[in-house]
């Protein structure tokens, strides 16, 4: 599913609010979740899952083109660990 089709989605199932409001929420609410992420913190959505960071060391990559060496640095990445509850869902 992507963002457009969640918009469309609640929008169906909220005919009181207009598609505006509903992609305000929408953007709202993923921009806190990156605001928090961002800030270190941890997402949890109870029955679906939490989102958090994890670090990744420098390494030294390749340029799939060239073939060249190229150093990678440093960062955080985004993790997803589904929940209990997700996973039951899909091992049915």
């Amino acid at each position: 599913m992507i963002r457009s089709e969640l918009v469309s989605m609640l929008a169906t199932d909220n005919p009181d609010l207009a598609l505006k409001e509903v992609e305000r929420v929408v953007d709202a609410f993923f921009d806190g979740i990156s605001r928090h992420l961002a800030r270190g913190g941890r997402v949890e959505l109870r029955g679906f899952g939490a989102f958090s960071t994890r670090p990744r060391t420098a390494r030294t990559g390749r340029n799939p083109r060239t073939g060249e060496a190229v150093d990678v640095d440093a960062k955080h990445v985004p993790y997803f660990k589904p929940g209990k509850d997700m996973r039951a869902r899909l091992n049915v």
